[in-house]
């Protein structure tokens, strides 16, 4: 595809049509309230929360696709002046409220970027995702796959997302008389918060800006920003930290849960009460898989549950809103692709997709493993991640290229205001 028709993710001047796969702000880094660019595309409920994370934006540039609809865009070759012809569907990706993946095609090829997702075996939901893509594909091949790579590396095997808000559920019904307190982002995540105020029958106190999100998403009576009226608390994940936790804890007894795909692990302890964390540690149960397909268990140190207390006052569920790798090998299998490109090009958790899949697209890649230099690990409740995302191919995708920090630095607040 010809570079200045389409950009996927990347907010630079330059382009006819941008597509938005979700609001996470390594998604979005670039706009802003006064951006005055070409139509934006997107799905239905990323268009309704859209003015509340960018208010006073120039809303006519906003395009809803609906999923599963192809769409056809009618714009101009830069180089020739003449008429390009591009069709669009988006499908559920099933990461935060309103993801989608786009899936285009035109005399370029087929090409499908899938954003961030998460597609687990056994979903309902993911299998009509799955459905909805095969039958827009048709007999058509994918030429180029755009992949959330996140978590392509065999170190990261956790559960389905139904088995861990089980695993939240049970940890809180363990400790009756704590007070919980909960790290996630600004959007995502909601189903685990309503699963565990459906299983133990209790409201969810969240930030104002929080609520204000839920209520554009439909949740009107689960969530309060009273603190009196409940003991369970979602906190913004900056805002998670030890110290926060140990102060709470002089006060009322307090332990803090966090949900994510990372298998955190602790490794040592700072003196002013921060923790350092490990993503990849001799402990964690590993399956060591070849770029040729091979693959052995290593079990150095015995194998670790999805669920771990790394401190006394802190669990760890493997809640991922993104793929594990078995789930992305699953999905490479059905879609085939001719090529490939990650859309994390560097991070301390991920390679190049072709080192692990090329078998799959029956290409020989040279292995590309990580680059230590780029392994970023911060300090606090969280561990630092440098994702860079940034142009790959010869095709003119454009995805944005962000630096993403983890940090633990800063309190809960612990009056209602």
């Amino acid at each position: 595809m010809e570079k200045g028709l389409i950009s996927v993710d990347r907010w630079a001047e330059g382009s006819q049509a941008y597509f938005l796969t979700n609001l996470h702000t390594d998604h979005t880094q670039g706009l802003s309230s006064t951006s005055a660019m070409a139509p934006i595309f997107c799905s239905r409920v990323t268009a309704k929360l859209y003015p509340f994370k960018f208010p006073n934006f120039n809303l006519t540039l906003l395009r809803v696709l609906d999923l599963g609809s192809w769409h056809t865009l009618s714009l101009i070759s830069p180089s020739a002046g003449s008429k390009v012809i591009v069709q669009v569907v988006a499908i559920d990706a099933y990461h935060c409220p309103g993801a989608v993946m786009f899936l285009f095609r035109g005399e370029f090829g087929c090409m499908l970027n899938t954003g961030d997702f998460r597609w687990e075996k056994n979903c309902e939901r993911a299998k009509l995702a799955k459905e909805m893509l095969l039958n827009a594909l048709k007999d058509d091949a994918v030429d180029v796959l755009y992949l959330d790579n996140t978590y392509c590396n065999p170190t990261f095997q956790f559960p389905p997302r139904e088995v861990a808000v089980k695993q939240v559920a049970d940890i809180i019904s363990s400790h009756p008389d704590h007070d919980i307190v909960i790290g996630i982002d600004t959007l995502g995540k909601e189903d685990l918060l309503l699963h565990i105020s459906n299983a133990l029958n209790v409201k969810i106190w969240v930030w104002p800006e929080r609520l204000q999100t839920m209520h554009l998403l439909g949740f009107h009576d689960i969530f309060t920003t009273g603190t009196s009226l409940t003991r369970v608390r979602a906190i913004p994940r900056y805002s998670f930290s030890i110290n926060t936790l140990e102060g709470l804890n002089r006060m009322h007894p307090t332990i803090g849960i966090i949900p994510s795909g990372l298998p955190w692990v602790v490794k040592a302890f700072e003196g002013n009460g921060k923790l350092f964390d490990s993503l990849l540690t001799s402990g964690y149960n590993r399956s060591k898989v070849s770029s040729k397909g091979g693959k052995q268990n290593d079990k150095r140190n015995g194998n670790l549950e999805s669920v771990k207390r790394f401190h006394k006052y802190v669990y760890s569920v493997q809640y991922s809103d993104h793929s594990s790798y078995l789930e992305i090998e699953e999905f490479i299998k059905h879609v085939q692709p001719t090529s490939m490109k990650g859309i994390v090009s560097s991070s301390s958790c991920n390679v190049d997709p072709f080192y692990y899949f090329g078998r799959i697209c029956g290409i020989n890649q040279p292995s590309q493993k990580l680059d230590n230099e780029h392994q970023t690990f911060g300090r606090g409740g969280y561990t630092g991640i440098e994702k860079k995302r940034k142009r790959v191919g010869r095709l003119g995708f454009y995805l944005s290229r962000v630096t993403v920090i983890r940090r633990g630095r800063k309190g809960i607040k612990l009056d209602e205001n």
